[in-house]
């Protein structure tokens, strides 16, 4: 009986411990899931906050690019803005250059015309020469595949042969009719002031009378002196005093 009431007794203070105990693992079991349930959140933040930092770096590199896009922007409209510029600027220069054809144009032609009749007027120094540069010239302008620019330069370059004519003193050989016969001479002259030939064996001189346009006869007490700047010419002795018969009708009478 005594024992039936000590193992009773017992069985009644274990009751509080195990009560205790389930207690326990109630908490203990709390505290895992609150252990878990923190680490997942805390799991959730971390991912959460990659997010958050990959978010911002992805903002932050379209902000890069959208003001890289604004500038390459801008950079075109400037540039779109030049080139509309350069082209009104283009557009100005060639209805000024279509102005300035139409003027420089009709001056070649006439600059050719005043070339034609300079030679035609002319002492006859490289007549034919100089009359198949002047049609040369004629030719050039009806060329379309030559610019007009190079034509006013070939015209300036003839109008500055035709000006050193007029300042040297020169000598070339041509074949001329003289006193009714066809000759090869030398012909020597000082700008446009002397025009004078020699016959190839030096026997016979005659200058040009541009009064008559015609080869007349040099007297021959003039041979030596001509003889004498046909060797500067030729640049067979220094340059010297030389006297010439001048081809203008005042001093006709005087050189023969």
């Amino acid at each position: 009986m005594n024992a039936v009431k000590r193992f009773g007794a017992a069985t009644l203070l274990s009751l509080p411990l195990l009560a205790q105990a389930t207690d326990i693992d109630k908490a203990a079991a709390i505290e895992t899931q609150t252990v878990k349930a923190a680490a997942a959140s805390q799991q959730r933040i971390d991912v959460s906050d990659e997010q958050a930092q990959s978010t911002k770096a992805e903002i932050e590199k379209l902000e890069r690019e959208i003001e890289n896009l604004t500038l390459y922007r801008n950079h075109l409209k400037s540039l779109v803005e030049n080139q509309e510029q350069e082209q009104a600027s283009l557009n100005q220069q060639l209805e000024e250059i279509a102005l300035t054809r139409q003027g420089v144009v009709p001056l070649m032609y006439r600059m050719i015309d005043d070339l034609d009749v300079w030679v035609s007027q002319d002492l006859p120094i490289k007549s034919a020469q100089r009359q198949n540069r002047v049609d040369g010239l004629k030719t050039l302008m009806t060329r379309a595949d030559v610019a007009d620019a190079e034509k006013f330069r070939r015209i300036l370059e003839t109008y500055q042969i035709e000006l050193d004519y007029g300042a040297k003193l020169g000598i070339y050989q041509e074949t001329l009719p003289l006193d009714g016969v066809e000759r090869d001479v030398d012909i020597l002259h000082l700008g446009r002031l002397s025009l004078v030939a020699r016959s190839l064996n030096g026997d016979a001189f005659w200058f040009y009378d541009q009064s008559t346009t015609k080869w007349l006869p040099v007297d021959k007490r003039a041979y030596e002196a001509i003889q004498q700047a046909f060797d500067v010419a030729n640049k067979k002795q220094p340059p010297t005093l030389m006297a010439l018969p001048l081809s203008i009708s005042m001093v006709k009478g005087a050189a023969q």
